[in-house]
């Protein structure tokens, strides 16, 4: 078990229930600027730091599994009863293995377009390739390169402004991090997630694809956003906003978990 270190988190509004939103690989809480400024209107929201992400302290284990104590332990801190918990990329795997881990804590999990839940072997074998770059004498470039192409090559500003975020974490965390995520069961995870899910995706493709998601996980609801790239939340919130608030209205939501 990891120690247990200070996380860094936003609150804002009030309502329920309580909005939890959880940024992806080495992203901080302007990841969820428009999700905090549409929601807090009605809803309680708080956005957590990861740790040795933005604000938040960094600690000697990046695991998903680390990340999803840590969440869970700042929602039992703040007293938050039954939140939504709704990640990004990384994010959206810490919320589907807290859900699956401590059970009692979310009362549904949105994944916006999360790492791979089930990866196929090619992109395994590729981010691996890219686990063992970063490692090696020109890792700072390798990671360079990789954020580039999760971001997007246009230099549009906000693609400036989430690549800038992304290279501020300090390497060791950013690959340590990277290392978790190549280890975590997914396959697992989702099986034992109970509470209802939503899975927004900006390609209904690939290791993500509707139909691997929903043989792990039959009751998942799965939306895709239109025009919008990997930071689906930032490019398209309007879409991402309007979906959140339609699984919020759901009657599922309201009931208690059976775990």
């Amino acid at each position: 078990m990891s120690t247990r270190v200070a996380l860094h988190h936003d609150r804002a509004g009030s309502g329920s229930p309580p909005l939890v939103f959880v940024p992806g690989w080495c992203c901080d809480a302007t990841s969820f600027e428009p999700q905090v400024a549409h929601f807090a209107a009605r809803h309680e929201v708080v956005v957590v730091e990861l740790r040795g992400c933005g604000r938040s302290e960094t600690g000697d284990g990046y695991a998903v599994e680390d990340h999803a104590d840590d969440v869970a332990a700042l929602c039992r801190r703040l007293e938050l009863e039954r939140p939504l918990v709704a990640g990004h990329s990384l994010g959206g795997a810490v919320a589907v293995e807290l859900a699956a881990r401590h059970p009692s804590v979310a009362a549904a999990i949105v994944a916006l377009d999360p790492a791979p839940i089930d990866p196929l072997p090619e992109r395994r074998r590729e981010w691996e390739d890219v686990a063992a770059a970063m490692a090696g004498p020109d890792g700072e470039a390798v990671r360079r390169a990789f954020v580039e192409e999760n971001v997007g090559r246009d230099g549009g500003e906000l693609r400036l402004r989430i690549a800038e975020m992304m290279r501020s974490v300090p390497l060791p965390v950013a690959l340590e991090s990277f290392r978790g995520l190549l280890r975590w069961d997914g396959v697992e995870a989702l099986r034992r997630c109970a509470v209802p899910l939503l899975v927004l995706l900006a390609e209904p493709v690939g290791s993500n694809a509707p139909a691997r998601l929903l043989a792990l996980k039959p009751d998942a609801l799965i939306g895709v956003t239109v025009g919008a790239g990997h930071f689906l939340q930032l490019e398209a919130p309007e879409q991402v906003n309007a979906m959140i608030e339609g699984f919020l209205r759901l009657e599922a939501l309201a009931a208690p978990a059976s775990a």
